[in-house]
């Protein structure tokens, strides 16, 4: 049987910390002497409260066994969704977002690091509330449940479970024995090049501010911004290279960033998955480039300037943007609802199917191909020298064909509340995908405001599904996941 105790045990926990992050935007608050003060005051005690009552409810059963996996699986997906809850109440406290379904969705968004908003005017927002709101993108980036794993030892017991569930990539892997360590190493990485950004992004003129949330929404790869017209709004050159280089760093395998730090300089060549990544990019980047500059007045140079930064942005599943990219040429949008399906690498903060599936397919059908040209052959499908188990093989085209399903499933249920076809099936991709800004009335010059409430409910669980790539949320829905 679940031990339900255990889990309220820790998703209090989880919640006492959000609460206490909530200190860093109160901070802001009162530096700018903003309305955000009192809502989010009331917010931080409010989480607190809850987080107390939960972890008190469920005290002293953590200590009775290490966590097990269906018990991991059902802590992360109520953490995630406990942290969406409360993590919109400075929203809604503040009158910013009056709708409940709209605290939520802006909440999980961040959290998701989807960056799909439906705030119609960001600049109007207190300071404080705005920097709240990149902050959950920085914390849902490596993950809540990684940062407690981290910074909080007790909760290491049985840890792995819940590292698998919020991870759940094709193979999950430790750097270090303790999961505990492992955590740490990643949030050093993480913390090393949130820390580089801000400088350079300070060097580029930006004020320590927007530095941080755009740094938040960068690494993380989030999207949300303190600008209408998001990054376009600076028309810096330097501040478009800066964020694309470290969008694509989001959007690669955290442990190869540890290689590199530990004097490894040809890790992330010697990665398979990576070169994938990389190699795509470029070729959609100058693929693009071309068809802009064939089909606009736009000289090469700023064709190449434009695509480099959309490309990164919608393949790491950040969701930036420095031109309104519905104007562009039919081909350049094809490509990049393709970037929004495929998405970045596992181990990294970005989202989709990722990289290492698209790779198994490929080879996966490749092989097929070959059998039957010599049906007597014998082949494996390999990563590097490294040959693909049978159940891994299996594994990636179950999750790939539930994506599509859930992804038609969603999109019909958007559709239903008479959104145009269009923006149902970007949307829902944006959202499933963790992109944030897709075509037609979610384009990247527009949110999800107008959005029936019923469709944002959809679109929001499409975005924790997107983030615990399904099927740690899925399985809470089976009547035998609940039996011994």
């Amino acid at each position: 049987m679940i031990r339900w105790r255990m889990i309220f045990n820790i998703v209090g926990v989880l919640l006492i910390g959000v609460g206490v992050t909530m200190l860093v935007p109160l901070g802001f608050s009162l530096y700018y002497r903003d309305v955000g003060i009192r809502p989010i005051f009331g917010a931080m005690v409010v989480t607190i409260l809850g987080g107390l009552a939960l972890y008190f409810v469920g005290k002293g059963a953590s200590s009775a066994s290490p966590i097990n996996h269906r018990e991991g699986m059902a802590a992360t997906t109520l953490c995630w969704a406990a942290a969406a809850a409360f993590g919109g109440l400075p929203y809604y406290l503040s009158g910013v977002l009056p709708e409940f379904v709209d605290c939520v969705f802006e909440a999980i968004s961040g959290f998701t690091t989807t960056g799909a908003s439906v705030i119609k005017d960001v600049e109007i927002v207190p300071k404080g509330l705005l920097f709240w709101r990149s902050l959950t993108h920085w914390l849902g980036g490596m993950g809540i449940i990684v940062l407690g794993l981290a910074v909080l030892p007790f909760l290491g017991v049985g840890g792995m479970q819940l590292y698998k569930a919020e991870v759940p990539g094709p193979t999950p892997d430790k750097l270090k024995p303790r999961i505990r360590d492992t955590a740490m190493i990643l949030w050093k990485v993480y913390l090393i090049f949130t820390v580089v950004e801000t400088v350079l992004l300070m060097l580029g003129g930006m004020d320590l501010f927007d530095s941080l949330c755009h740094t938040f929404g960068t690494i993380a790869t989030g999207g949300f911004s303190t600008k209408n017209a998001s990054v376009g709004h600076y028309r810096s050159v330097y501040i478009d290279v800066v964020i694309t280089v470290f969008m694509l760093i989001g959007g690669i395998n955290f442990a190869l960033h540890f290689q590199l730090f530990r004097g490894k300089p040809l890790a992330l060549w010697r990665d398979g998955e990576c070169r994938f990544f990389l190699g795509f990019v470029l070729l959609l980047t100058l693929v693009c480039t071309m068809s802009l500059w064939l089909h606009s007045h736009a000289s090469v140079a700023e064709s190449l300037r434009q695509s480099a930064f959309q490309v990164a942005s919608i393949v790491t599943t950040t969701g930036y943007a420095t031109a309104d990219f519905e104007k562009w040429p039919s081909l350049a949008q094809c490509l990049l609802v393709l970037c929004m399906l495929v998405g970045g690498s596992v181990g990294s903060t970005g989202g989709a199917v990722k990289c290492m599936r698209i790779m198994v397919m490929l080879k996966h059908g490749y092989r097929e191909m070959i059998h039957l040209i010599h049906p007597r052959a014998v082949t494996r499908v390999k990563i590097g020298k490294q040959p693909v188990p049978p159940e891994v093989l299996s594994g990636v085209w179950s999750f790939f064909l539930l994506y599509l399903l859930l992804t038609a499933v969603s999109t019909f249920l958007v559709a239903a509340t008479d959104v145009d076809v269009l923006t149902s099936v970007t949307s829902v991709l944006a959202c499933i995908g963790n992109v944030g800004p897709g075509l037609g009335e979610v384009g990247p010059m527009d949110n999800y405001a107008a959005m029936p409430a019923f469709s944002k409910w959809v679109l929001s669980l499409d975005m924790l599904l997107g983030r615990l790539e399904i099927y740690t949320v899925l399985v809470l829905f089976m009547p035998r996941f609940y039996r011994k």
